[in-house]
């Protein structure tokens, strides 16, 4: 009975625990008070499954959650009753979870080669120093036709001739050679042979070795132009103008260490220079210098002297002259990260016209106010400037005979500024001077008398010089511009503020207190090319005959023109002078050119 107990127990268990695991938990037939059977054999418990399965199915829903059908009021306080399995338990297993990923088999460790170090046996270098630029290497030709050659020629209005030729032996590392020849005349219409025309030609070469270079030049200049300028008070104008021309043959040659960077290095140059000048009277000038210096470099500081032997002789009708200089500068400079400093003398010795010895300074100062953009420099000079018949020729070529000679001094000359670039492109420099200059050359007016003389017309206008006895101050500012936004565009200007103060002269005859210059290039396309430029000249007052002062207005000349390559070989250009058509005049009773035109056609080869 026992063991029947014991069984019923087990069979309970396993029912409630089966119908826990089911969706719908079976219900119960309501049981009486079991009768006692027949002890239980153990096979019985065997079969227990196939019993159950033949059991007759009941309609357990919605039954098996009442709450008094499983108390043990209702079984008679028995814990004992029957229980009949409905279905098998099958447990379902859900499917596995496969990581459907191939290993990768590639090799992903750099490979890392075995290194080796050596000491290298070199000297640090500081490159912010200031020091010689080296030059850029010529980049590869683009074109396959070379124009290392080329000729023009034109004409125009107001009778305008025009030629040009330059020829080189082309591409050689070691040697260039070549000739220059250009002429350029002009006859104007608003009086009697107002001629003007200029010639020059030159040959040239240059030899570089390993250590030095040769350089030498030939040079021929022939200016023509008549005295056309007179009075125009007078009633009758001079019948014909004197014709006048000057002549230049000058040659230099020069020889030169080529520049070597290291920091202790001996370099040296010498050249001799000189020419030979004469007008269409009686007028000469030669002249001969020699110019030497030695230079020492150790690391940031040289050392060195220039030196020169300047020799002339000046003729005219009246006066036969020897107008020499020696020169001698020793200086010192001293280049850092961001400064410069030229320490130096000059002594200069004058003989001939006069017996005069000088020492001037010689100093420069430049300082880096903001690292590759701004520098403040600062220069203060001195030296003796030769009267030259040549250069007062190239200044005013109406100039007249017996000119005076008398050497000028600048004993002192200050100069303060900034330079450098505001952006990219943009350069600029501006300065502030004061220049004292002892005998200060001026041009003046020479009307000539109403004498009949074939050679001297009536009211014929030649200009002579004069000085102004002391010492003249003479302050101002100078300015530059250049931007250059690219290759194609290229726009510069240059102005001038000058203040004069005079020692015995009443004015600063024929010299302008304002002056601007400027000019652009600008590349359209690889065929047309433009150019312009622009010039600005304040107002002047001169000396005319009897002390009379006669004033010069200013004025403003413009000038263009286009270049067009038709071919890689063959161009067409135009040029036109005083756009303005302006009435101006630079000299007294000297009325410039008017409008004018020319073009020509140039070819390279």
């Amino acid at each position: 009975m026992i063991t029947k107990y014991i069984y019923i127990i087990l069979i309970t268990a396993f029912a409630f625990g089966t119908a826990s695991a089911q969706t719908q938990p079976p219900v119960k037939k309501p049981v009486t008070k079991p009768t006692q059977k027949a002890p239980v054999t153990k096979p019985a418990a065997k079969k227990l499954g196939d019993a159950a399965a033949k059991t007759t199915k009941q309609d357990t829903s919605k039954k098996g959650g009442a709450a008094g059908n499983n108390q043990p009021q209702q079984n008679g306080g028995s814990l004992s009753e029957e229980i009949v399995v409905t279905t098998i338990y099958k447990p379902v297993l859900a499917d596995a979870v496969k990581i459907r990923r191939n290993p990768n088999l590639e090799e992903t460790t750099p490979y890392k080669a075995p290194l080796t170090y050596s000491t290298i046996d070199k000297r640090l270098e500081l490159n912010s120093d200031i020091r010689q630029l080296e030059a850029m290497k010529m980049p590869v030709e683009r074109d396959s036709i070379p124009a290392d050659n080329f000729v023009r020629a034109g004409f125009g209005s107001l009778r305008t001739l025009f030629g040009e030729a330059y020829i080189n032996n082309g591409k050689d590392q070691a040697l260039q050679t070549g000739a220059h020849i250009k002429y350029f005349g002009q006859q104007g219409s608003d009086l009697q042979k107002q001629n003007q025309s200029k010639l020059e030609a030159s040959v040239f070469g240059k030899s570089i070795g390993e250590e030095n270079t040769l350089t030498g030049r030939i040079n021929y200049q022939r200016r023509n132009n008549y005295f056309y300028g007179y009075d125009n008070t007078l009633a009758v104008p001079p019948i014909d103008p004197t014709k006048q021309h000057f002549n230049t043959i000058s040659a230099e040659g020069e020889l030169n260490r080529n520049y070597q960077d290291t920091d202790r290095v001996f370099t040296y140059a010498a050249k001799v220079s000189g020419y030979l000048f004469s007008n269409a009277f009686k007028a000469r000038e030669n002249n001969v210098v020699l110019t030497g210096y030695l230079n020492q470099t150790i690391n940031q500081f040289y050392a060195g002297l220039a030196a020169s032997i300047d020799v002339a002789s000046q003729k005219d009708i009246n006066y036969s002259l020897n107008n020499s200089f020696l020169r001698a500068n020793p200086y010192l400079k001293f280049q850092g990260n961001n400064y410069k400093i030229d320490a130096g003398i000059n002594i200069v010795k004058e003989f001939g016209v006069s017996n005069r010895f000088f020492i001037f300074p010689a100093a420069k100062l430049e300082f880096q106010v903001v690292p590759q953009y701004i520098r403040l420099f600062a220069e203060a000079k001195g030296d003796v400037n030769r009267s030259s018949l040549r250069d007062f020729s190239e200044i005013n070529p109406f100039i007249g005979q017996n000119i005076n000679i008398k050497n000028s001094v600048d004993k002192l000359d200050i100069t303060i500024g900034l330079k450098g670039r505001l952006f990219a492109g943009l350069g600029f420099k501006a300065a502030v001077f004061r220049n004292s200059i002892s005998d200060l050359p001026l041009f003046v007016s020479s009307i000539q008398p109403a004498v009949a003389n074939p050679a001297y017309p009536v009211g014929n206008n030649r200009f002579n010089v004069i000085y102004d006895a002391g010492k003249a101050r003479v302050s101002g500012f100078n300015g530059e511009l250049d931007y250059k936004a690219s290759d194609d565009l290229n726009i510069f200007g240059h102005v001038e503020f000058r203040d004069y103060k005079l020692a015995t002269e009443a004015q600063p005859w024929n010299l302008p207190k304002f002056k601007l210059t400027a000019g652009t290039y600008i590349h359209i396309s690889d065929k047309v090319d433009i150019n312009g430029s622009l010039l600005f000249r304040g107002s002047t007052k001169d000396l005319a005959t009897g002390n009379q002062v006669v004033g010069i207005k200013s004025f403003a000349d413009l000038s263009g023109g286009v270049n067009y390559r038709a071919t890689k070989q063959i161009s067409v250009f135009v040029q036109a002078n005083n756009i303005l058509n302006t009435n101006y005049q630079t000299w007294l009773y000297y009325p410039n050119y008017s409008f004018n035109i020319f073009g020509g056609v140039g070819y390279s080869f």
